[in-house]
């Protein structure tokens, strides 16, 4: 353990009415913003941004859509801008995301702040060539931005080093231990052992077990930024929630939501990957423009579609959880639930894939028989009676699943016997002695002889 409790400084919640250049940025960097229309810093960036220029560790928890790779790009690019390396040949940043379409996105970002300086990064995903990450890691990139899997093969095979990295940056901590990558964590921690180096995690969800207690390893004296619970509602976002009867049902109701016109582009969430290929094929075979984008596919394959997406090329995405975060597409009005998601916390990233950036969205969830436990394990995370609605014509039987009642009768039943004073058990007789044995036969069969008196003598 590396921290104490009180060792962790909640800094200020609220809003900040500040700009760019009041959080000490570099002017290049003002430059890059403002060419890309981005004038006023978000709540989570007015926070972390200075903090982290000042060189503290970070836990930092914002909801979705509020701008947190901004708030861990710009101290980041900004230190290699101001500061002298520590290392001549290490990377200066790893910056860590959970799925390849995050760190894809994170990547994106990252080469827009950089655009015109001498600053170099390189994107090391798995499902892309193993041999030219290798020729790319050797040209002592400053920034590498990766998934773990990944990282920890080149770290295995010593074509990655870190013992000189100055920063080393977790973006949504908690899915990368949900997806199982803590022992990947564990070795880049490890590895990454220069005594200077500062520590940042980002998520929109930091009240998770595991994340608490590898946080303690990876952060020194942290500065704790809490903006807002994993489960406040988002204001942006009109929450929908359907019943239905079954598969047919859904689908109905699936259609008839993505024919309306105030549906721009759409992002469906399925429960499975074969749920993705079928319903692509069924709404493509209606007449719309949809793809299926799951993990099964190649990373190539799945970069294409994500980049044909982002450009408008089709209306409808369905996925699965692979892009439920992290994913900031402006243009996506709507998010239907198909299927719920087993995890509560899932459900918030999921819907926060629209409204973003101070847009209106609507996410539409269809709640069938199977779905209900996520339903009710939903509704207790976000405190919140979710409302349901109808659409005339497609009004189903389904109402919900009861609740099982009690047994009250055989409670009732445990009580009376419990009421009940024991019996004392009784003493049992004393058992009556055996009568004594008689005389052995002889062997042939007669009585041995008594003995006469003898005669008494005078």
């Amino acid at each position: 353990m590396r921290y104490n409790e009180q060792d962790l400084q909640i800094l200020l919640i609220g809003d900040y009415a500040l700009h760019f250049t009041e959080l000490g940025i570099d002017t290049r960097l003002e430059k890059q913003l403002a060419h890309q229309g981005i004038t006023q810093p978000t709540d989570i960036q007015a926070h972390a941004v200075p903090t982290a220029i000042a060189g503290h560790d970070i836990f930092a928890q914002s909801k979705t859509g509020s701008g947190k790779t901004l708030a861990f790009l710009l101290p980041a690019v900004q230190r290699v801008m101001k500061q002298k390396a520590l290392s001549k040949r290490d990377p200066r940043v790893l910056i860590v995301a959970p799925t390849r379409e995050l760190a894809t996105q994170v990547y994106s970002q990252l080469r827009l702040l950089i655009a015109g300086t001498n600053i170099s990064a390189v994107k090391v995903l798995g499902g892309e060539n193993f041999n030219d990450q290798i020729k790319a890691l050797r040209k002592d990139p400053h920034f590498i931005v990766g998934t773990p899997g990944r990282l920890a093969d080149h770290l295995s095979q010593r074509s990655l080093q870190l013992s000189g990295l100055e920063l080393l940056i977790f973006d949504e901590a908690d899915r990368i231990l949900d997806l199982g990558f803590t022992d990947q964590v564990k070795m880049i921690n490890e590895l990454a052992d220069h005594r200077l180096r500062q520590t940042l995690l980002f998520s929109a969800t930091l009240d998770h077990a595991q994340v608490d207690a590898l946080s303690r390893n990876l952060l020194r004296s942290p500065k704790q930024i809490l903006l807002s619970a994993s489960n406040e509602q988002h204001s942006d976002i009109t929450q929908q929630l359907y019943l239905a009867d079954h598969l047919d049902h859904k689908e109905a109701l699936l259609e008839h939501f993505v024919k309306q016109d105030n549906v721009g582009q759409c992002i469906i969430f399925t429960a499975t990957r074969a749920d993705t290929q079928r319903l692509s094929q069924l709404l493509n075979d209606k007449g719309f423009k949809a793809q299926a984008l799951a993990g099964d596919l190649t990373q190539a394959k799945r970069l294409e579609i994500m980049d044909a997406f982002s450009r408008e090329n089709f209306k409808i995405l369905i996925t699965t959880d692979v892009a439920s975060r992290g994913l900031d597409l402006l243009s996506v009005t709507h998010v239907i639930n198909f299927d719920l998601p087993k995890h509560a916390e899932e459900y918030v990233h999921r819907i926060g894939r629209t409204g973003r950036a101070g847009f209106k969205g609507t996410a539409i969830s269809l709640v069938g028989p199977k779905d209900w436990p996520s339903y009710k394990a939903i509704k207790a995370f976000l405190n919140d009676e979710l409302s349901f609605f109808t659409v005339d014509g497609l009004v189903g039987k389904f109402k919900g699943l009861r609740e099982k009642k009690p047994n009250t009768v055989w409670k009732k039943a445990e009580k009376k016997v419990a009421a009940k004073p024991a019996k004392p058990k009784r003493k049992a007789a004393p058992k009556k002695p055996k009568a004594p044995i008689q005389a052995p036969i002889d062997v042939d069969g007669f009585a041995p002889m008594r003995r006469k008196k003898k005669p008494e003598q005078e």
